[in-house]
């Protein structure tokens, strides 16, 4: 099991919470320092059964500022989020083939 983890977010420390309670080991990938691959973060949204804007914190200045209004493909969206690590959606938790954006945090449970 692993978890994409930001410690400044809350969601993401509540998903950290839930997975050392569960006593379940995983690995804590701190994804801003080590931001996936282009190759890696399609695997992830095939498990999390999205389409690659799904993924994308629309919120996050990154976007507005470089590419909101903007026509992208799925491939131009995945090296956005390979650039700017902070689109990312978080907590991702995966397990095996299943992966779960932990918002509510509670989701992370479906994988337990």
């Amino acid at each position: 099991m692993k978890i994409f983890h930001n410690p400044r977010c809350r969601k993401s420390r509540e998903g950290l919470q839930i997975l050392e309670d569960s006593k379940e080991d995983f690995e804590v990938v701190l994804y801003l320092e080590n931001p996936p691959s282009e190759k890696e973060l399609k695997l992830i949204i095939l498990k999390l059964g999205l389409t690659p804007i799904e993924l994308v914190r629309k919120g996050e200045a990154d976007w507005k500022e470089n590419f909101k209004g903007f026509e992208l493909s799925d491939d131009e969206i995945i090296k956005a989020m390979v650039a700017y690590p902070k689109l990312i959606e978080r907590p991702i938790v995966i397990s095996g083939d299943k992966a779960v954006i932990g918002r509510p945090p509670e989701r992370i449970m479906d994988l337990l």
